[in-house]
């Protein structure tokens, strides 16, 4: 498959940001406390660690998702509620949080998510970004049956649907913060 549309690495790598009148701490705050996703996801319904520390690098969230008929109606995606295992990579206050996504074995998949923050004048700057390296195994599944072309198209319409949906997230968390 390293000749094909789904071979290519990265196949994803989008971000989008966001000014957000309050400091990089209440930010962090905000986005690093995972359980609070259904606020502002417009997939996450939010969720529980699984282990370790809340928000420290090493632990683990299960995230319960929801995925509309809607969403790229014409792929072979999950509909309806599922469920994901997350590991924190990156955690640092009022800079960075990020996390991995983990297959069912819990391995680290190259499915990375994130948010960077950085000071601007009374506010910060939010970052939300996605970064997947090489398909991964839910890509995989997905793609099976599709030639060259339908590849092509799943992976376009995914893209305007991951990018809508970084933008999405990062207005709700402007929202959730600036109303608090």
């Amino acid at each position: 498959m390293s000749n094909t549309i789904i071979g290519k690495s990265p196949l994803f790598e989008l971000r989008a940001d966001k000014r957000v009148s309050a400091s990089p701490e209440k930010v962090y705050e905000v986005v690093s406390d995972l359980p609070r996703q259904a606020e502002w996801s417009p997939e996450c319904r939010g969720g529980e660690w699984a282990s370790g520390q809340p928000s420290a690098v090493g632990s683990i969230f299960r995230g319960e998702n929801l995925r509309s008929e809607e969403v790229v109606a014409w792929a072979p995606l999950i509909r309806g509620t599922w469920y994901t295992e997350a590991r924190i990579v990156a955690a640092e206050p009022g800079r960075t949080f990020r996390w991995v996504m983990l297959t069912h074995a819990r391995e680290d998949q190259e499915s990375l998510w994130g948010f960077d923050i950085e000071a601007d004048g009374d506010g910060s700057v939010l970052t939300h970004h996605f970064r997947m390296g090489t398909a991964t195994a839910g890509i995989h599944k997905i793609v099976k049956d599709m030639n060259e072309q339908e590849c092509a198209q799943f992976i376009s319409d995914w893209t305007a649907k991951l990018e809508q949906d970084l933008d999405d997230t990062l207005e709700r968390i402007k929202d959730v913060i600036e109303k608090q």
